[in-house]
């Protein structure tokens, strides 16, 4: 089955909501207001749509400041249980990371200290522990990680996504 990833738009947010909280339930889930709001502040934000079933993936960034002095900030990633696994996560990271790269970002984020698949899949990808952030996550008190991944200067991604 093919999966493509494209921009988010209002009318999936009703499904981006349903994920929430099925991924998050133990914490606060983002409700599709909250989403909104997202896309409303101009938040870069992806769907991984699989043919004849819909969205299965969701992730969005934001970025601050101007070309010469941008961060950015992974805002959340989400991929439905049954389609784990099957590197969409990896392809809607980079997908984020694509956009960081435009501006010479550096890139932040926060991640459970107990998701070590996640964690992974940040690693991968250039990312390393700066933080640690205690309680971080409510109403759980999960501890989170924050995970930094320097500007790519001067680099230019390969279409695999690789540096």
């Amino acid at each position: 089955m093919t999966v493509r990833l494209a921009p988010l738009d209002y009318a999936d947010l009703d499904r981006c909501a349903e994920l929430e909280r099925t991924l998050f339930a133990g914490d606060d889930p983002w409700s599709v207001s909250m989403l909104r709001s997202e896309l409303d502040h101009g938040h870069q934000y992806f769907g991984a749509f699989a043919d004849g079933v819909g969205l299965v993936g969701y992730a969005g960034i934001s970025v601050l400041g101007t070309m010469r002095d941008a961060e950015a900030s992974v805002h959340t990633i989400g991929v439905d249980p049954a389609w784990q696994g099957q590197g969409i996560g990896k392809a809607l990271l980079r997908a984020l990371l694509a956009i960081a790269d435009e501006f010479t970002a550096p890139v932040y984020l926060e991640v459970r200290t107990d998701n070590a698949a996640a964690i992974a899949l940040y690693q991968a990808h250039g990312f390393v522990r700066i933080g640690l952030r205690r309680k971080y996550y409510q109403p759980s008190d999960a501890d989170a990680y924050t995970m930094a991944r320097p500007a790519q200067v001067g680099q230019k991604a390969h279409k695999d996504g690789s540096q």
